[in-house]
């Protein structure tokens, strides 16, 4: 058996799948190149992919459609690349769920880098619960289903829909339930690399959970801040 990572690069630019396969070859990785969505899906049918390299620019779905799609169902790790250097393009990808972002042109020791260092993050700390050991959580008159990604009010029985960066940020917190985690826990887990010390999109999100969950941002007491240390969920939570 193969026991190197599987990487699987998506880019419709033959020249730079070619390179980029053999690039990481050399550095014990295992690699399959497609040129689109169809064939990525393909691959994933049928073989297990530890991360995905996802070109934005891509015939037919773009990368951040196929981002968005995959992270409805799966919680593989993607690094998503374009040639566009916007930052709107970056914080779409991350939002819909990427990992990390790289703009072209890199240096491929710089992919490198950071792909060992998700694998090396996913390998010690779970993204989020697995459906085969957590079904779901219960909290606050919440429940999370981990399986659907369904966030659904007790109350009312309505479902509500969570952006894939707001699920697994909720169900990271619930996972760790009475635990309190830094922004830089947070960023770490979530998208699998060094956290920037003046990035906040982790208040952001945070600050969003608290409105769909109608935590009173004055006096929250589903998502508690601990000033200078980071956030706990402060209910009690029931998994099964």
């Amino acid at each position: 058996m193969n026991d190197r990572p599987h990487l699987l690069i998506v880019d419709d630019d033959r020249e730079i799948r070619g390179l980029l396969a053999q690039y990481l070859d050399k550095h014990d990785f295992r690699t399959t190149a497609v040129a689109d969505g169809r064939e990525m899906r393909r691959v994933m049918e049928r073989s297990h992919v530890d991360l995905l390299v996802l070109d934005v620019m891509l015939p037919g779905e773009d990368g951040l459609t196929l981002c968005r799609d995959l992270r409805a169902r799966s919680q593989v790790p993607i690094i998503m690349l374009t040639a566009r250097g916007e930052d709107v393009d970056r914080i779409v990808g991350l939002e819909l769920g990427a990992d990390d972002y790289l703009a072209k042109p890199f240096n491929p020791r710089e992919l490198l880098g950071r792909i060992k260092a998700i694998l090396r993050r996913a390998a010690h700390a779970p993204r989020d619960p697995r459906p085969e050991s957590v079904r779901g959580f219960s909290f606050g008159g919440w429940r999370l289903d981990t399986v659907t990604r369904t966030l659904t009010e007790d109350a009312s029985g309505r479902d509500v829909a969570l952006s894939g960066a707001e699920y697994r940020l909720l169900a990271v917190l619930l996972g760790s339930a009475n635990r309190v985690l830094s922004r830089t826990q947070l960023t770490e887990l979530l998208r699998g690399r060094d956290a920037d010390p003046f990035d906040r999109s982790i208040d952001v999100r945070v600050s969003r959970l608290r409105q769909i969950l109608g935590d009173d941002a004055r006096a929250p007491h589903i998502i508690k801040t601990v000033y200078g240390e980071g956030y706990v969920v402060g209910v009690n939570v029931v998994s099964d």
